[in-house]
């Protein structure tokens, strides 16, 4: 815009044309300025101060060469010269700021008058015209700035006309010059306004943008704050609570085996000192978000026997463990949520399958998807009650987080039964080719 504004001022009147434009330069960017970030800041202002001490030195040098009285020239360079400060002090932060008030009229008021004062000692400070011009249409509002402006394209006419004391008919060559400039003010005013709201509306939309984006991030971090905190009790419940557990059955049963028999009790403190080693290894990894340590080095069903065998060994259920159809590779995060379910099935045969003889798991494959079944002739319970806990929707969570599917069948005295399907299409988070063995 402000290429567009110089070309314009450069084919109008020196006075009023050129300083209209330039006031549209400085009336669009001051609208959006005020209180908005960056794109809509004070950056541009710079290029408006360059102008203005240009349009003084030109004006100042004009008045050095005119040649008229020393006195009259000193009255017009001082005057100009107050302006300096005038804008500085004043008007350049109610340009910038676009407010509204007294101050404004203050401001619009001493700079007519300074400029006035400056023309009628020598015309050739009307050429300030061109920084005057733009500040008036920059710091009142439409109706005030248009007269004003008027009357300051018109004092250079109303200068020479008071020196001549008669008519002179030479105003008449230059009075079309001042109208035309008139015009162009006003037209050009009308399109600063225009200008300027847009450029406001424009720094409402970044300042809502920025607030929005910054919403947005701030949603985001607590999301992922969220995200972790359930990942780390889902993991914490999985691990190390059902990890404790064990060592605290398993070591209170050694206790009541000690006197009666050593050999059993040894063995039930050795298997808790194994399953202390594997919760340790747990939550090392779910810590640093590892593969689970059972599934490093064996495949899912691998994983799933051991789990069974430990389940036996202190409880003394009988665990069986099958496959169906053809066992391959799966994507790693299908092989964690499926281990970590039959963890949370064989926590709660530990808590609340008293009455229970038996566990059956089935891992079956399809070709395009997977499941996994576990079932319990214990007592049972109400899936709706108060016993489908934590563990059960943490199950629940992991399961919809791989687009899969979680159900449990269970009634109070005819046992439990927990199915999870996955599908084997792309998971989300997934690296390509990351698989377990």
């Amino acid at each position: 815009m402000h290429t567009q504004t110089q070309e314009e001022s450069s084919q109008a009147n020196a006075g009023s044309n050129a300083g209209s434009n330039a006031g549209s330069n400085g009336g669009s960017s001051p609208g959006a300025n005020a209180g908005y970030g960056p794109e809509s800041g004070t950056r541009w202002f710079g290029l408006w101060d360059g102008y203005f001490a240009i349009s003084y030195l030109v004006t100042t040098i004009l008045l050095f060469t005119s040649g008229g009285a020393e006195a009259y020239r000193a009255v017009a360079v001082g005057a100009l010269t107050l302006i300096v400060p005038w804008y500085a002090g004043l008007g350049r932060r109610l340009m910038i700021h676009r407010t509204a008030g007294r101050r404004n009229v203050v401001f619009a008021v001493g700079l007519f008058v300074l400029f006035a004062v400056a023309g009628t000692a020598d015309l050739a400070g009307s050429f300030a015209l061109f920084a005057v011009v733009p500040m008036l249409m920059m710091s009142l509002p439409m109706p005030p700035a248009i007269v004003l402006v008027m009357l300051a394209n018109l004092w250079p006419v109303t200068v020479v006309w008071l020196r001549g004391g008669d008519f002179d008919p030479h105003i008449l060559s230059v009075l079309p010059t001042s109208l035309l400039g008139i015009a162009l003010s006003v037209l050009l005013g009308l399109w600063i306004t225009r200008v300027v709201q847009q450029s406001m509306d424009r720094g409402d939309l970044i300042n809502e943008l920025r607030r929005s984006r910054e919403r947005v991030a701030r949603l985001s971090h607590e999301a992922g704050i969220s995200a972790e905190r359930e990942r780390l009790a889902r993991e914490i419940h999985d691990t190390l609570a059902q990890g404790l557990t064990s060592i605290i059955s398993l070591v209170q049963v050694a206790e009541s085996e000690v006197v009666e028999s050593p050999d059993r009790a040894l063995a039930h403190l050795g298997l808790a000192g194994r399953v202390a080693k594997e919760s340790l290894a747990e939550a090392r990894g779910f810590v640093a978000a590892l593969t689970p340590p059972a599934l490093r080095e064996s495949s899912l069903v691998q994983a799933v026997g051991r789990q069974a065998r430990l389940l036996t060994a202190e409880t003394g259920l009988e665990v069986r463990c099958r496959a169906e159809g053809e066992e391959r590779p799966l994507p790693m995060a299908v092989s964690v949520v499926l281990l970590r379910s039959v963890q949370e099935a064989f926590a709660n045969v530990r808590r609340h399958a008293g009455t229970a003889r038996t566990v059956e798991v089935l891992v079956a494959y399809a070709d395009d998807s997977v499941r996994l079944v576990i079932g319990d002739d214990g007592e049972g319970f109400d899936p709706d009650g108060e016993r489908s806990g934590f563990g059960l929707r943490g199950m629940r969570a992991r399961v919809e987080e791989i687009s899969g599917a979680a159900s449990v069948d269970s009634r109070p005295g005819a046992g439990t039964v927990i199915e999870v399907t996955v599908p084997l299409g792309p998971v989300a988070g997934e690296p390509a080719g990351a698989r377990a063995t």
